[in-house]
């Protein structure tokens, strides 16, 4: 028995989704095993996850909706957290 990933609207935003959040440094990267924040990726990706959730405004089931408001809170957030520590890190440096 093989597990086959959906083509779905939720496996794609959860494909963006993890772009951005090992972009963020929250996951490693599979290639390298290695967590780094990129914070210009991590922006891009969590636009794109914005710009899909505005084109697609009014034609999500609730579930995928719901998917959508919490992803897009939960990496919004953390974006703020690591931009923020990146900039006293600099900071430091300087």
């Amino acid at each position: 028995m093989t597990n086959q990933l959906e083509a779905s609207f939720v496996t794609l935003a959860m494909s963006i989704a993890s772009s951005a959040a090992m972009s963020l440094g929250l996951a490693p990267d599979p290639g390298t095993n290695k967590s780094a924040v990129n914070i210009d990726l991590a922006r891009f990706n969590i636009d794109l996850l914005d710009m899909l959730q505005k084109k697609t405004q009014g034609n999500l089931v609730k579930e995928e909706n719901d998917f959508m408001t919490r992803v897009l809170g939960d990496l919004k957030l953390k974006f703020v957290e690591v931009s923020n520590s990146e900039k006293s890190t600099d900071k430091k440096k300087s």
